[in-house]
């Protein structure tokens, strides 16, 4: 056992890094950009580099690191190979095989989500619990699940994929996936602000998000706070199709917390009372009370998950 390990996680337009000691203490974290170019060629051969310049920088012995963990945003199976990441341009990627080429040390790879969701029940919202739900609500949906500590990736890397759920079926718009209905054509900051311009066109009701100029989820999350009818009646649907889908999710997993995470998330309290009345009317009697709440590692939770999957 080793005293350090690194933690990355790799985003659209930059890449997380933490070293970390074996016992979940941050030592330090940077960024470097994310190089997405000629299919992101350069991604890890930047993140090898940034790796074995900190090593140096510190004077530590490759010795004493037990190894590197990355997440990804895309499904990653059990070998670490990634069919794609469309957001980093990859096609079929080996990543723990390139990565220890180039770095020398053992690395293991996971989902994005699926990672945070580590990083969270190791030490963040959900710090000791063995089962956990992690929903992020940023530009999609993604999710984590955690059963006995351990990520639920599945046969294709795609355990915990929440976002795509069908929680709609009359729905006749597609979501990026190519399927229609998905959790994540609702419950995202993008899906918050097509259900908000549908209501807008559907009804001449008076509202303060008539006069506002693009909208973004936070303009009908603040409307929505203040009170503002149209908005209300907005953010009610999201909590209908969150609320009922982390309801089948947890008649499946039993978690011993759902943690919501994401840009969304920053609308606190208020999001989360309403993700709770909803969730409440759908979960099976023996979950009802499963406590809901906010992810507490930020932007954070995904370079901790990283380190956690090596350990």
């Amino acid at each position: 056992m080793g005293k350090y390990c690194f933690g990355i996680d790799v985003g659209g337009t930059s890449v997380k890094c933490g070293l970390f000691q074996t016992d979940g203490v941050l030592v330090e974290k940077w960024e470097i950009p994310t190089r997405k170019e000629n299919s992101g060629e350069a991604i890890l051969p930047d993140i090898a580099k940034t790796i074995l310049d900190k090593i140096a920088e510190r004077k530590l012995d490759k010795e004493e690191i037990d190894g590197v963990g990355i997440g990804v945003p895309g499904p990653v199976n059990e070998r670490g190979e990634v069919p794609c990441a469309v957001n980093l341009f990859w096609g079929f990627k080996e990543v723990t095989k390139e990565l220890t080429e180039l770095t020398g040390l053992p690395s293991k790879a996971g989902n994005d989500a699926n990672v945070a969701a580590l990083g969270e029940a190791w030490k963040g919202a959900a710090a000791g619990a063995k089962n956990v739900i992690l929903v992020t609500l940023g530009t999609g949906v993604g999710g984590g699940i955690i059963v006995d500590g351990k990520i639920v990736g599945g046969a294709h890397g795609a355990g915990g994929e929440i976002g795509h759920a069908a929680v709609d079926h009359e729905e006749k718009e597609a979501c990026n996936c190519g399927n229609c209905g998905c959790l994540e054509q609702y419950a995202s900051a993008t899906g918050i602000v097509r259900l908000a311009k549908k209501a807008l066109a559907e009804s001449s009701e008076d509202s303060v998000l008539r006069n506002t100029e693009s909208i973004e989820a936070k303009d009908v999350l603040d409307a929505f706070k203040s009170g503002d009818a149209l908005a209300v009646r907005v953010m009610d649907e999201v909590g209908e199709k969150l609320g009922g889908a982390l309801g089948i999710f947890a008649a499946v997993v039993d978690p011993d917390a759902i943690v919501i995470g994401g840009g969304v998330s920053k609308a606190g309290q208020p999001l989360i009372n309403l993700i709770e009345k909803h969730y409440k009317k759908y979960a099976f009697s023996l979950c009802k009370d499963t406590p809901i709440v906010i992810a507490s590692l930020g932007n954070d939770a995904g370079i901790y998950g990283a380190a956690k999957m090596v350990l």
